[in-house]
């Protein structure tokens, strides 16, 4: 299987994580990771479009060949689950805007491709994310982890598209 190189996005309306991951076959190679983060002091239309082309400059620099996204998880603020849906809108814009398409996953789905376990905790998947791209620790915030986190389960699910869980 030939090389091949995946963006992934936790996003958020504040704090939207961002990974860049070469997948070899079984090698994965973290490119970069970090955060692209709004002001709070903006109006909410000014935070998306700050997302949306902080995402169209990401994926310009680094070129990806897949992207993978998380889903929108359920909250029990639904203004926040709003804001967030908002973000996942904007950054799938972009995404189409630079000609590609987006695989979503939820994060019991993540969690499950990283750890076998689909309610596991965010310091075991982590945990799992160092061991897998080489980290002596997790990057901070945790929406960068996770951004890492649904670029690995993308780059597994690619490597094994018959699993019947998705």
């Amino acid at each position: 299987m030939a090389r091949v190189r995946i963006a992934g996005f936790d996003p958020g309306n504040a704090r939207t994580g961002y990974a860049i991951l070469d997948a070899d076959g079984n090698a994965l190679k973290l490119v970069e990771a970090g955060l692209l983060s709004t002001e709070s002091n903006q109006t909410p239309e000014r935070r998306l479009a700050s997302i949306a082309k902080d995402v169209g400059t990401v994926l310009e620099k680094h070129g990806p060949d897949s992207v993978a996204i998380e889903e929108l998880f359920f909250s029990k603020n639904a203004k926040t689950a709003m804001r967030v849906a908002e973000a996942r809108g904007v950054i799938l814009a972009a995404v189409a805007a630079a000609g590609l398409s987006a695989a979503e996953y939820g994060p019991g789905t993540v969690k499950q491709q990283l750890t076998g376990f689909g309610k596991a905790p965010k310091d075991q998947v982590a945990l799992m994310v160092c061991r897998l791209v080489g980290l002596k620790e997790a990057p901070k915030p945790d929406d960068v982890t996770d951004a890492i986190a649904v670029a690995i389960c993308h780059a597994s699910r690619r490597a094994f598209p018959a699993d019947p869980a998705g």
